[in-house]
């Protein structure tokens, strides 16, 4: 059983802590002018891939935008809530998008701040009873007029009959999403299959959310993309083959609940650039000319992949059609 004295203690911290972070006026006079809403939607344009979620956040700014003019106008508007979930694997782009949709809200005049605050579980979870509703409290202070982004969501619900402070943090943002949902959008994203069973596992929780916006996981050329704007950001550039090795690294991934999409891309990037660190290192690394530091060559990439324990897939055989001419 815990020590009465420590709880009391912790909880002072907790206390201290939130008002600290609610007098940082300073980072309120710093914020920037909101961005226009076109410049967003280009940056959202710009990213690789995810077709179907630009799509789906198009639809949403264009029915906010409307219901905005409806208002205007003296019409009524819908009542529709603002909160959302997002379903995908990791690395798909799930936060990024986060981000454009806090400062797109801002732009709509929707929120006041527009700022992104990013939490999981042990964000809003304490150890002793009592603490859980301080830290969510916190929390959901400093995502007032701005997005509350709670990755891996699901973590929050219990899995079994054991006692878990979690339910306590659902209860306190079911209140708060509803008391400030013109102060407060609150993303809840994961793994689609535990984000269902999250959803399911209080009665409030799937109707506080209007939509769900599904994140795919890339395609091969999307992440040959995306590996391609990291080492163009790092002036790195592929030799000869080394495009084609890197789509077969890619396309011999396995795709399950823990391929890390972008964020094995970035990984991938990272152990290249030690393989070609290795190779270059052989020799005398003084006398190496600007072109030499800057390619990435297959062996680079391959070793790379080897060592994130990945095997690319072979070649595969070009086919001819029935009349022996190869396809175009």
């Amino acid at each position: 059983m815990p020590n009465p004295l420590d709880t009391l203690k912790a909880l002072g911290d907790q206390l201290r802590a939130q008002i600290g972070e609610e007098l940082d006026f300073e980072a309120l006079r710093r914020q920037e002018p909101a961005r226009p809403l076109e410049d967003l939607l280009a940056e959202l344009d710009a990213l690789p891939g995810l077709e179907s979620v630009k799509e789906q956040v198009r639809a949403l700014v264009a029915f906010l935008r409307v219901q905005a003019r409806r208002k205007e106008s003296g019409l009524p508007e819908v009542a529709t809530t603002q909160h959302l979930v997002f379903l995908g694997n990791p690395g798909t782009g799930k936060t990024t998008v986060a981000r454009l949709l806090a400062q797109m809200y801002r732009s709509m005049g929707l929120l006041k701040r527009g700022q992104l605050v990013e939490v999981d579980r042990a964000g809003l979870v304490g150890q002793y009873v009592g603490m859980t509703a301080i830290k969510t409290e916190r929390v959901i202070r400093k995502a007032i007029d701005g997005v509350l982004f709670i990755d891996e969501a699901y973590a929050l619900a219990r899995e079994s009959d054991r006692l878990d402070f979690g339910d306590e943090a659902i209860e306190t943002l079911l209140k708060r999403m509803e008391d400030n949902r013109h102060r407060l959008v609150v993303i809840v994203a994961g793994y689609p299959r535990l984000m269902h069973r999250f959803l399911d596992s209080n009665p409030g929780l799937r109707s506080r959310f209007s939509r769900e916006i599904d994140f795919p996981d890339y395609s091969t050329a999307d992440l040959v993309e995306i590996f391609s704007q990291f080492a163009t950001e790092s002036s790195y550039r592929f030799g000869e083959g080394a495009e084609d090795a890197l789509r077969s690294i890619f396309a011999g991934a396995e795709r399950d609940e823990s391929f890390g999409n972008a964020r094995f891309a970035r990984t991938l990037f990272e152990q290249a650039l030690n393989a070609q660190a290795l190779r270059l290192g052989q020799g005398d690394v003084d006398t190496l000319t600007h072109a030499e530091l800057a390619v990435l060559t297959p062996q680079d990439l391959l070793a790379g992949a080897r060592a994130l324990g990945e095997e690319p897939l072979p070649p595969q055989p070009e086919r001819s059609s029935w009349f022996g001419r190869k396809p175009r």
